[in-house]
């Protein structure tokens, strides 16, 4: 989409009309001034609607990306628009989150629409002698998902659970094919051939 001229649009300021009555009654003049109108039309419009663009409910969709990155909220396109608009919406909320179980299960819920589970178990190490060696193997983070609003797209939950799990935890992620009757203890009868571990 552009906005660089839009005949269509009608300026809500026509120049012909501030124009002083010597040019104002010249033909000339006034099919002239008519042109830049249609050159204009597209700024006053903008500007007129300029709480609109930052809106993430009523901005223009191609104009979403750049306020997406406003906030440093990545989406995908192939993701739908509401989607999106939502992510940008709920930014801040996010970007707060982040890091946590919380933050990824609503984040996986809301942009892939799926069921989540994060399995995250407590564990803590530590020395009393600096430049000591790291305690064994990272922690292993499991994220079971499901079919919910959306079918379950491996690669693109693998992709956002890269992008927003702590980097200090491997993640493993699981796709079961309905929701586990327990909530908490995990499941083992995950779909066939998902429950390999991955690295992001």
């Amino acid at each position: 989409m552009s906005r660089a001229a839009l005949p269509e649009v009608p300026s809500t300021h026509p120049i012909g009309a501030l124009l002083p009555a010597l040019y104002a009654a010249d033909d000339f003049a006034l099919r002239f001034t008519a042109g830049l109108d249609d050159v204009l039309s597209a700024v006053l419009s903008t500007l007129d609607n300029l709480t609109g663009y930052l809106d993430p409910a009523l901005a223009p969709a191609d104009f979403l990306v750049w306020l997406s990155s406003w906030v440093a909220e990545r989406t995908d396109p192939r993701w739908p628009e509401p989607v999106r608009r939502e992510l940008v919406r709920r930014a801040v909320g996010l970007h707060r989150d982040r890091g946590t179980a919380a933050g990824l299960a609503a984040r996986l819920r809301l942009a892939l629409g799926v069921g989540v589970r994060i399995l995250d178990g407590p564990g803590v190490a530590w020395s009393a002698s600096p430049d000591a060696e790291l305690p064994g193997a990272a922690p292993e983070l499991l994220v079971q998902v499901w079919p919910d609003r959306a079918a379950v797209d491996r690669q693109q939950v693998m992709a956002v659970v890269a992008a927003h799990c702590p980097l200090h935890l491997v993640p493993r992620v699981e796709v079961l094919a309905a929701a586990p009757e327990s909530t908490t203890e995990p499941e083992s009868a995950a779909a066939p051939g998902s429950t390999e571990p991955e690295s992001p």
